[in-house]
């Protein structure tokens, strides 16, 4: 485990009035608009001086996700990003320091070798030292291609010198009695750190996805009562997260696993990368 890797999970990790360690610099990835407060809401206004990136704009073009809301597709997205600024606002984290890469929503594994560069380029530019993201677990394609996307800039900037180590939130997996959220897939590895939120933090994490509107009926399966973070393994994204279906291969979102392996094996190629990341 790296230092920033240990300074950010000590962070995370705090008790609630303890005294914090400055923070890294630290970004934080993820896929949609309410995936950083699934897996660290009760934790954002310890981030406040990250940088946030989130890869898509959150609005399928099939348009079924907005036609529910009454919305377009362009409206859907427009709604979507004024909910996640309300819960960084909420967190006391000024906009500036969020950037959106305003990937159409379901689509991120067709451009994980722009997103991995784009990523590179705005690590580098910021001096990053650790990324805060999501593992690759089969649960939703863009998690997985944020998933790639990250390991991947980490790797182009390895090449060039010093690289920032990745720590990971707990999203959502499939597991042999469902969907399983706030775990990692077994084996989890070490370090996992698991924070059991006080009641006070659960009452502010649920008043952060009530921001969310539009993702209520989404949102209401995820727990309140912990939140669990790693230092991130190194993957194999040309091989399943794990065997059997994958959970978003059980819904109409736009990707199949060997599809997304064939993917990121061939952006591997452009990108000159081999092996785990």
């Amino acid at each position: 485990m790296t230092s920033a890797q240990a300074t950010l999970l000590s962070v995370l990790s705090a008790p609630a009035g303890a005294p914090l360690p400055p923070l890294p610099r630290t970004m934080m990835v993820m896929a949609h608009p309410d995936d950083e407060t699934v897996g660290a809401g009760a934790r954002l206004p310890r981030l406040r001086d990250a940088r946030f990136v989130c890869v898509t704009d959150g609005a399928p073009r099939n348009g079924e996700d907005a036609s529910r809301q009454a919305l377009t597709p362009a409206e859907y997205a427009r709604t979507r990003r004024f909910e996640l600024q309300t819960v960084l606002v909420k967190c006391g984290i000024p906009l500036h320091q969020l950037e959106w890469l305003d990937c159409p929503d379901q689509q991120a594994s067709l451009q994980l070798g722009v997103l991995a560069r784009r990523l590179s380029e705005r690590m580098a530019h910021e001096r990053t030292e650790v990324v805060l993201t999501q593992p690759y677990e089969g649960g939703h394609p863009d998690h997985d291609a944020t998933a790639f996307a990250v390991h991947a800039a980490v790797a182009l900037l390895a090449r060039r010198g010093a690289a920032p180590a990745i720590v990971e939130m707990a999203s959502y997996h499939r597991g042999a009695d469902g969907m399983r959220t706030c775990s990692f897939l077994p084996p989890s590895g070490e370090g996992v750190v698991q924070v059991a939120l006080s009641p006070e933090e659960q009452r502010f994490k649920a008043d952060l996805i009530a921001a969310f509107v539009t993702q209520s009926e989404t949102l209401k399966v995820f727990p309140l009562a912990a939140e669990c973070f790693r230092p991130a393994p190194r993957y194999d994204f040309r091989a399943p997260p794990h065997p059997g279906t994958l959970h978003y291969e059980r819904y109409a979102w736009g990707m199949e696993g060997r599809r997304f392996r064939e993917l990121a094996s061939e952006a591997m190629l452009e990108l000159g990368l081999e092996g785990t990341l």
